[in-house]
C-alpha cells in the first residue's frame, strides 16, 4: 500500500477525533499499518481540534508543514488555518457549513469572507471537494452525525484504500448500536453528495 498523510481539522464538538479513531481502527480491520494521533486537544466545545491518521508504515503520527496528501476539514475556517499542512497537490474535502466561534457570535471578530476562503482552498488543491455537512446530516436526523457525511464523501472520493463498505462495517462494529442507523444514512448522503 501507498503511504498516505491524512489531515483532521474541526472545532470541538463535531466528532473530529470519533472521526480519526473510527478510521483508524478500520485500516486496522483492513491489515493497514497505521498511527493515529491529536495534535491539539479541544479545551472546550467550540475549541481547535486537529488529528492525525498515517497509512502505510509511519512511526511517528506527527505531520509538519507541508506533507499532508489529504485534508479533511470538518470546519470551513479551520479547514483554511490548516492549508499549511498540505502538500502540494493535495486533496481537500471540506464541511461549507461554518460553526461560528464565540467572538463571531458576539460581534467581537469578524468571520472570514466566504468566497475568499473557498478560493484560497480551491487554490491549494489538486482536487477539492465541498459539501454542506450540516446541511445533509439535518437530513439524515441530526447535525450530530455531520462527521459521518464529512466521512461517506471521503470514502467515496476514491482517494485513498477505504471504501463506502468499510466505514459501513466500521459504524456498525465500533459505534454504539443506537446510532448506526443515522450515522449509516449520513455516510450515505456524504457518497451522494460527491458522485
Amino acid at each position: 500500500m501507498e503511504k498516505l498523510r491524512i489531515f483532521f481539522a474541526g472545532v470541538g464538538g463535531q466528532g473530529t477525533l470519533t472521526a480519526t479513531n473510527l478510521m483508524a481502527l478500520i485500516a486496522l480491520d483492513k491489515d493497514i499499518p497505521v498511527t493515529a494521533g491529536e495534535i491539539h486537544g479541544m479545551a472546550q466545545r467550540g475549541g481547535i481540534v486537529e488529528s492525525t491518521l498515517l497509512l502505510g508504515g509511519y512511526l511517528s503520527p506527527k505531520i509538519d508543514v507541508g506533507e499532508a496528501d489529504i485534508l479533511l476539514g470538518f470546519e470551513p475556517l479551520e479547514t483554511l488555518r490548516s492549508l499549511k499542512y498540505a502538500k502540494k497537490g493535495t486533496t481537500i474535502i471540506w464541511n461549507s457549513d461554518p460553526i461560528y466561534p464565540v467572538g463571531v457570535s458576539t460581534g467581537q471578530e469578524k468571520y472570514p469572507d466566504f468566497d475568499e476562503l473557498d478560493q484560497k482552498i480551491n487554490n491549494c488543491a489538486k482536487k477539492s471537494i465541498k459539501l454542506p455537512c450540516i446541511e445533509l446530516a439535518k437530513k439524515a436526523g441530526t447535525t450530530k452525525c455531520a462527521n459521518m457525511v464529512l466521512l461517506g464523501a471521503f470514502c467515496a472520493a476514491n482517494v485513498s484504500p477505504f471504501t463506502i463498505e468499510d466505514l459501513q462495517n466500521g459504524i456498525k462494529k465500533y459505534l454504539p448500536p443506537k446510532i448506526h442507523e443515522i450515522n449509516l444514512k449520513a455516510v450515505q448522503l456524504g457518497k451522494e453528495a460527491v458522485t
